[in-house]
């Protein structure tokens, strides 16, 4: 415990010192951002479903203006709403609730889907928001490990274990959404997604249909033709029976193999750089099943652990790695199939394939038979980490001695807690004298929700009603794990003499270090704290003594030892946090791109909104729902000026990364270019020209509505005949070019 105290002094400002303050603060800086994000992606998912009524015209005016105000920013003055004793209430609410993890494990298995994700919020990116440190990962993972086993209790047959989307499974899915789950995909999938999606013209497809109907395409592209004797319509088994059509699939389901067996090589060779939480959270997913389930096989248990691990973590980063930020923009259509087809293969591999839907999928399973025992003894080893309870002991020794618990929480996180706990507090805390319940009835009843704008954050201190003196913590410990008093003197001391050779590291050049000589310096120095720690550990060099623990006659030999091999130790540990700190820098970049992704998306929701508000008081002859004319009456909206057309050459839409696919020779890109021009709000005209001809080559007409329609439904293709552009970016470059010139 000392040792680590000695490790992050405050008061020591050598390299290590400041690499550490360094990367304590990124890692800061991450678990703001992922809580950021998480708070965006649950915006995104309410406005994808509020936009698909609006696009079905659907949605009452007094609807609409209910998305608007979702969609207001938020105030960020973090003014307090609360008083000191409310303060203090909620304080030691959420000390309880953190410190006791079984309280937010049993709420969670009450509520209901719709109400998960904002108390997700709060425990996975507030109440445990500081992902990097192990007291607060260590209860979060208590809180899991409550949370499974009552999962476990209840089920009722082996098969539905883990696998229906419930608030369990969400959880599951979040906690792999934080900082460290985010880094491992960065660093293990990343060179392997890009060096696959480079080859934009490698396809694989091995789905009969799919390849009749491209082969019957080309043939007909390249004679002018529909080729006699093969139709198109045809079913699956006609296409699958089709010669030619074998002939192709065959080296693609070969090339297929390949390319799975070298993802699958990278996944197992990172085994240890799988995060701590992840693999532990596998390790209580096979105890769990060997206890409720004993006679059940080895590669049932695998076939779980899998479904985490594969279903939750690896395999949406594979098909989606645009939304993870492992990839600059969306891949182009044959990447993006064959990362689909990669994904599927691996979730057959660590789950019982079923090829009932997907009888195509059948010609792979040589890749699921010949790396079946390979897949079952990584998913094993993955469980196989160390528990931390004593460590968890120790760090909550720690926090009561530190006293400096605080979390940055919002008021709509602190009032939905509170209101949900209300609701279930007789399942939570049937007895009157529970903490959950006094702490409850000294706040009384929940407030309501404030608007968005008003939903200021609070730093909230966190402290306990019940708190046990750290010296009967102490003294528990000592009882408990057989440290004597002596063992906790001789710590401190070799604390306090790594201490002052970090400040004074000249006094340790000579070896070996005179330790009373170091002494007698620092309680002589002109620095205050020097002199205090110099006299302070000059008294416990005597009292060790008197205990008979060291010896002044051989110059305190074994503390000697002991302080050098720590300073090796902190030497070693400047190189290692070095290293971490620029791995998440990388980390940092990644979710901060992804938070800019997210906010482009809102900005096209609002766009729309604006649009389909503005549109419907045309239509009606009145003002927009929230906007007053001028002169508190409704006026007829004035008639909409169009906008545009504005010109883009083919090599800035490229650049931009807006063209995906191009057809056009690359000796005529230069003379192609687009006008694009908006004749009415959520209109848009899109041109191809050629120059020095006066007509486009070809236009398109485009809703706003179709492109969001494109978008919800992962449709990233706008297809233009010779060029196919990304949905998303031209979503965002109509953005900025009209909607938000009108």
């Amino acid at each position: 415990m000392y040792s680590m105290a000695a490790e992050v002094d405050m008061e020591v400002t050598d390299d290590l010192a400041r690499a550490q303050k360094r990367l304590r603060d990124l890692k800061a800086k991450i678990s703001s951002q992922s809580k950021k994000n998480f708070v965006l992606e649950r915006d995104v998912r309410y406005l994808d479903s509020r936009i698909a009524l609006l696009i079905q015209n659907r949605m009452a005016a007094d609807e609409q203006q209910q998305v608007q105000e979702h969609l207001d920013d938020e105030d960020d003055n973090d003014v307090q709403h609360l008083d000191d004793k409310r303060l203090t209430a909620y304080g030691n609410l959420f000390f309880l609730l953190q410190a006791e993890p079984r309280h937010i494990a049993s709420l969670c298995r009450l509520i209901s889907m719709a109400e998960i994700d904002i108390l997700l919020q709060t425990v996975m990116f507030t109440l445990y928001g500081n992902q990097y440190e192990s007291r607060e990962e260590h209860l979060l993972l208590t809180m899991f490990q409550s949370v499974l086993s009552a999962q476990f209790e209840t089920s009722t047959e082996f098969g539905s274990l883990l696998r229906a989307n419930t608030p369990v499974s969400r959880m599951m899915t979040t906690y792999t959404r934080r900082g460290p789950g985010q880094s491992y995909l960065k660093s293990v999938l990343s060179e392997r997604i890009n060096s696959l999606i480079e080859h934009r013209d490698l396809n694989v497809e091995i789905n009969p249909l799919k390849v009749y109907e491209q082969m019957i395409s080309q043939i007909e592209e390249d004679n002018g033709s529909l080729p006699e004797g093969l139709p198109r319509g045809v079913s699956q088994e006609i296409a699958a029976a089709n010669p030619d059509v074998q002939g192709i699939i065959r080296p693609r389901t070969a090339m297929l193999i390949e390319i799975a067996d070298s993802f699958l090589s990278t996944i197992i060779d990172s085994l240890d750089m799988v995060p701590y939480g992840i693999r532990w959270i596998c390790k209580q997913i096979r105890s769990l099943t060997r206890r409720k389930y004993p006679d059940v096989m080895d590669f049932s248990i695998c076939s779980l652990i899998g479904g985490f691990f594969f279903l939750r973590f690896i395999n949406p980063a594979i098909v989606t790695p645009q939304a993870y930020m492992l990839v600059d923009g969306v891949p182009a259509k044959h990447p993006r199939r064959t990362l689909t087809l990669i994904a599927k293969m691996l979730q057959n591999l660590a789950n019982k394939p079923s090829y009932a839907k997907e009888a195509y999928m059948m010609t792979l399973n040589p890749f699921v038979e010949s790396n079946k025992a390979r897949i079952n003894k990584f998913l094993n080893e993955l469980c196989d980490v160390g528990d931390f309870y004593e460590n968890l002991e120790m760090d909550q020794y720690l926090t009561m001695s530190k006293k400096d618990l605080r979390i940055n929480i919002t008021l709509n996180e602190l009032y939905v807690t509170q209101d949900y706990l209300l609701k279930h507090i007789d399942t939570l805390a049937p007895s009157d004298n529970a903490h959950l319940r006094l702490c409850l009835a000294e706040l009384g009843p929940a407030p309501p929700q404030v608007p968005r704008k008003e939903n200021r954050a609070v730093d909230l201190a966190l402290f306990s009603r019940w708190e046990t003196p750290v010296q009967d913590i102490a003294t528990q410990l000592m009882s408990d794990s057989n440290v004597t008093k002596n063992d906790i003197l001789f710590q401190e001391t070799k604390s306090i003499f790594v201490q002052l050779i970090r400040s004074i590291p000249h006094l340790a050049d000579r070896r070996p270090i005179n330790l009373a000589s170091l002494a007698d310096k620092a309680a002589t120095a002109k620095d205050g704290q020097l002199v205090r720690k110099g006299i302070k550990v000059k008294e416990m060099l005597r009292e060790l003594e008197e205990l008979k623990v060291l010896d002044s006659k051989d110059n305190y030999r074994i503390m000697q030892e002991e302080v050098s091999a720590e300073l090796v130790h902190l030497g070693n540990m400047k190189e290692k946090v070095v290293a971490e700190s620029a791995s998440l820098d990388a980390v940092y970049k990644t979710i901060g791109d992804h938070n800019n992704y997210l906010r482009s998306q809102l900005e096209q929701y609002k766009s729309y909104l604006q649009n389909v508000r503005a549109t419907s008081a045309k239509d009606k002859g009145t003002t927009p729902v929230g906007v007053t004319a001028v002169g508190g009456k409704d006026k007829r909206a004035p008639k909409t000026q169009a906008l545009g057309p504005y010109r883009f050459t083919h090599a800035q839409f490229e650049k931009e990364g807006i063209i995906l696919d191009s057809n056009v020779p690359d000796n005529r890109r230069a003379n192609i270019y687009f006008n694009i021009a908006s004749p009415s709000p959520g209109t848009f005209l899109i041109g191809l020209h050629y120059k020095g001809r006066d007509k486009a080559i070809l236009e398109m007409d485009l809703g706003l509505d179709d492109l969001l329609e494109k978008q919800r439904e992962n449709n990233h293709f706008l297809d233009l005949e010779y060029v196919q552009l990304d949905v998303t970016k031209v979503l965002a470059l109509l953005n900025k070019m009209f909607v938000k010139r009108r």
